[in-house]
């Protein structure tokens, strides 16, 4: 069975207060977007998973594709199976890709091996692989609040409109982007902003991270400004960093300034 994870932006990041579990509770915007990796699960006599495509770091015992596979195991009486992935999307990227991977294979071994659980106990699942995951099973636009795993339905879309990102190769940790925002409330509700057109959502809709991080790599504000410059009606960096997209009316011409850099274009459904 093959499917294809892919990649999240979050619109408009708040980060709210740290918790006393060392997260920190957050109002964001999940918006899904094309750029996909490739999953492959088969069943097989040993549980066994390879990758190609970028190299991923790390141990592969620690990858959320097989912790997704042991934590069903541990509840169900599921055979073992193969697990191949082939990973495009950049990782480190505030895109959500690894945490797309971890929730995808959940999903898949529910229909593979007819499990039968439904999108709410999948989610339950996700939520212990990690905070970004569990978005990733219903996989449409959401409001998503407290460490990023709890959300609201939105009668919100951007179908239509084409986005450009953009991911300049500059690895951020989690750590180095908290290390750099003072948590508060914020005056005016993200699910206020939205409402407004998005030619108002430049100097409105924020991700907090950007403060600090855009003065410490001065590549990341060009590249936003740049998305500006070639007629995006939005632009932000995506997560914790170092991604930057672009929102346009109109599918953007590729431009060699990005030549460096790992780019893809799309539509938004």
């Amino acid at each position: 069975m093959l499917t294809f994870p892919n990649a999240k932006i979050n619109i408009g990041l708040q980060i709210i207060e740290k918790r006393g579990d060392g997260f920190h509770n957050i109002n964001s915007v999940f918006y899904p977007i094309g750029w996909k990796d490739a999953l492959e699960i088969v069943p097989a006599q040993e549980l066994s998973f390879t990758s190609s495509g970028l190299e991923i770091p790390g141990k592969p015992e620690n990858n959320l594709c097989l912790k997704a596979f042991e934590l069903l195991k541990t509840d169900f009486d599921i055979p073992n199976a193969h697990i191949h992935l082939h990973k495009v999307i950049p990782m480190g990227a505030g895109m959500g890709g690894g945490s797309a991977d971890g929730a995808f294979t959940l999903k898949m071994l529910n229909e593979l091996f007819g499990l039968q659980l439904s999108n709410e106990t999948l989610e339950n699942y996700a939520k212990k692989l990690g905070s970004d995951c569990a978005f990733f099973i219903q996989n449409i636009p959401k409001f998503c609040f407290e460490k990023g795993d709890h959300f609201l339905d939105l009668d919100f879309s951007l179908k239509y409109k084409f986005i450009y990102v953009v991911n300049p190769i500059i690895h951020i940790s989690t750590a180095e982007a908290y290390g750099g925002v003072r948590p508060k409330l914020t005056a005016e509700s993200l699910m206020v902003q939205l409402t407004l057109p998005i030619e108002r959502w430049k100097d409105r809709i924020v991700n907090d991270f950007e403060v600090a991080l855009l003065s410490k790599y001065p590549e990341i504000q060009t590249i936003k400004n740049q998305l500006y410059d070639l007629g995006a009606k939005y632009a932000s960096m995506t997560g914790s960093g170092s991604t930057v997209y672009g929102i346009f009316d109109f599918e953007p011409k590729i431009s060699n300034i990005f030549e460096n850099y790992d780019v893809w274009i799309g539509e938004l459904n």
